[in-house]
């Protein structure tokens, strides 16, 4: 809505100058009245009316949002408007009006897309539920079930509420809400969380907990208090507003001082509009996030781009962002001496081959295509493993208990599978997270590009996940965290380590990529919408891009705002002299104000290697 207010300003400026130009200038427009040396001609009137309620909605402004160094520009500009109609200078005036209410316009839509935040995830929120009344299926409402009701969840569905399995053994995922990679058996007494998936077998569950305190829909609300709540930050332009407004005043006041002549004060003050401070960061901001398009990164709103430059602190989700949504094998342990690890393989590989389990999908497709055999007599046990005949063999391939009863006691901490043949254990086959080609060329080069922390926030087991930070070449591992855990973890961070800066991608990084400085998703899902800058391709060293392009976009941007200040305070200068009528003052402004946009678009120039992380430090 304020969004909106904004535009219409700067078309009511805008027609009220198409107006102004046609009555002056067509209809030869006459004073309808003067007051003293001022005449009021109709153009007049009609741009002083705008100047005038703009001035009011402004101080308006100023008042109900008070923050400490924005209201030095505002300040400035309200004087810049008055001055101009007190000495009856219509055209420096709309001038004035015209760059202000512009400035306003640009950067909002640089911020456009910042209000769509939660509306994924609210659309993947379950809704409808499979309610078992005296055995019979009724669909009703999520939230109209009770706490003792007992549901069916189909295979493939979302757990709509959090619940207990009263009935079936099947596996879930549920990485998007833990981060967990590998789907979860759950047994009879087990819990179900909402926004889990069901696997391939249909369960019963008694509801536990309502909707509104399920753990989904917990997740939806954490992501409306984060964004209630949103971190601090005072904008570049903001903290060069106050000493401009000072200095500023000061050559006006002394002008008049010395002069005796009001007008001397408006004059300075249309050269002292700070249209060019207001204009110029936006329209870097704009420029940088056109340049971030260009490199497949979507940024949400200018400010992400001043967090992204001062960062100092990264945290990572595991899943899905420093690694691949896929296992890869790592170990094969023979204890049969009659089969070494490449047939073990083979074997596994040709039971699994029609199993679309994750663990079962991604041994086959780690494993040669020669070496995977046709199957026979395949029979699948629910939540435990497969089994069939391969090249005359009995294969069983799956749990422990499953494959080799009596061999429980064997201490294996990786994600794995045991294998059996013809009735005798024959060894197991360990499986950990495909590891992003560029994760840990990323975070060397996070830290070459000013990055004093980076850490993993993840829901994976601990064993998991040190192992995945390891390899990426991190050092501060969080594992084993709910959401609002990680929440936790950001708020945790120092001052002196912020901004902080989060890459996710599931449904359960969606409240911490909100309450976190800068929040950026992998690809567009459900934490796309909660986050600041989505990167929409498959490739996590673009947030290395983001550093660079923000951190070359706010050089520009600090460079345009003092290039634009000094040369309006050496106008300012001049206009003390009294050389620079207030109209004459406009159109220098004008001019700076040209200069300010050609420096602005320099941000779409490429980065050094250097703010790409490429060089040494």
């Amino acid at each position: 809505m304020k969004n909106l207010k904004r535009q219409w300003k700067f078309i009511v400026v805008l027609i009220a100058g198409a107006v102004g130009l046609i009555s002056q200038f067509a209809l030869h427009s006459k004073s309808l009245f003067s007051i003293g040396n001022l005449q009021f001609p109709v153009h007049a009137i009609i741009i002083d009316i705008i100047g005038i309620l703009m001035a009011i909605s402004l101080l308006l402004e100023i008042f109900h949002d008070w923050k400490p160094g924005r209201y030095g520009v505002d300040i400035l500009a309200v004087i810049a408007v008055v001055s101009t109609i007190l000495i009856g200078d219509v055209w420096a005036e709309w001038m004035i009006l015209v760059m202000m209410t512009g400035g306003e316009t640009l950067e909002d839509y640089a911020t456009g897309q910042a209000n769509k935040e939660l509306r994924a995830l609210l659309d993947k929120t379950p809704r409808i539920a499979n309610k078992l009344v005296d055995g019979k299926i009724t669909e009703v409402k999520v939230d109209d079930l009770q706490v003792g009701d007992t549901v069916l969840i189909k295979p493939g569905q979302q757990v709509p509420v959090d619940g207990q399995i009263v009935k079936g053994t099947s596996s879930f995922d549920q990485s998007s809400l833990t981060g967990e990679s590998v789907p979860v058996t759950k047994n009879p007494g087990d819990e179900l969380m909402s926004g889990s998936v069901n696997g391939d077998v249909a369960v019963e569950m008694k509801v536990t907990k309502a909707a509104k305190d399920s753990e989904y829909q917990s997740i939806v609300a954490l992501v409306k208090s984060s964004q209630a709540q949103p971190a601090k930050f005072v904008k570049m332009a903001d903290r060069y507003a106050i000493p401009f407004t000072v200095i500023s005043l000061i050559i006006g006041g002394v002008a008049w001082a010395v002069s005796g002549d009001a007008t001397r004060f408006a004059e300075v003050m249309v050269v002292a509009s700070p249209c060019p401070l207001l204009i110029a960061a936006p329209v870097a901001l704009v420029s940088g996030m056109s340049s971030m398009s260009a490199h497949h990164i979507i940024v949400k709103s200018g400010p992400t781009l001043e967090k992204l430059a001062r960062a100092k602190t990264f945290a990572f989700d595991k899943t899905g962002t420093l690694t691949e949504n896929q296992l890869i094998v790592d170990q094969v342990v023979t204890d049969d001496k009659s089969f070494d690890q490449k047939e073990l393989q083979s074997l596994a590989a040709s039971v699994e081959q029609q199993s679309s389990h994750v663990i079962a999908s991604s041994l086959v497709k780690a494993t040669d295509k020669d070496l995977i055999h046709p199957v026979t007599n395949l029979k699948e046990t629910t939540a435990q493993g497969v089994e069939g005949d391969v090249d005359g063999k009995h294969v069983k391939v799956g749990k422990l208990s499953f494959v080799a009863p009596g061999h429980e006691k064997l201490n294996v901490t990786s994600t794995a599978v045991y294998v059996s043949v013809d009735g005798k254990f024959a060894g197991y086959i360990t499986l950990k997270d495909k590891m992003r080609p560029e994760s840990p060329k990323t975070i060397e080069r996070l830290r070459r590009q000013g990055a004093e922390d980076i850490m993993m926030l993840t829901g994976d087991h601990k064993q998991v996940a040190e192992k995945v930070a390891k390899e990426a070449g991190i050092t501060d591992v969080r594992s084993e965290l709910l959401p609002s855990q990680k929440i936790q973890a950001i708020k945790d961070v120092p001052k002196h380590l912020r901004p902080v800066v989060i890459t996710g991608d599931g449904v359960n990084d969606a409240p911490s990529l909100t309450a976190a400085d800068v929040g950026i998703a992998m690809g567009a899902t459900a934490a796309s919408e909660s986050a600041d800058a989505v990167i929409m391709v498959n490739d996590i060293s673009k947030v290395n891009d983001a550093v660079a392009i923000s951190k070359h976009t706010m050089k520009v941007a600090n460079i345009d705002v003092l290039t634009a200040i000094g040369v309006v305070i050496i106008i300012e200068l001049i206009a003390f002299t009294g050389v620079i009528p207030a109209f004459w003052g406009a159109i220098l402004q004008e001019v700076v104000d040209m200069i300010t946009i050609s420096l602005g678009l320099l941000a779409k120039t490429k980065p050094s290697d250097k703010q790409f992380g490429l060089e040494e430090k």
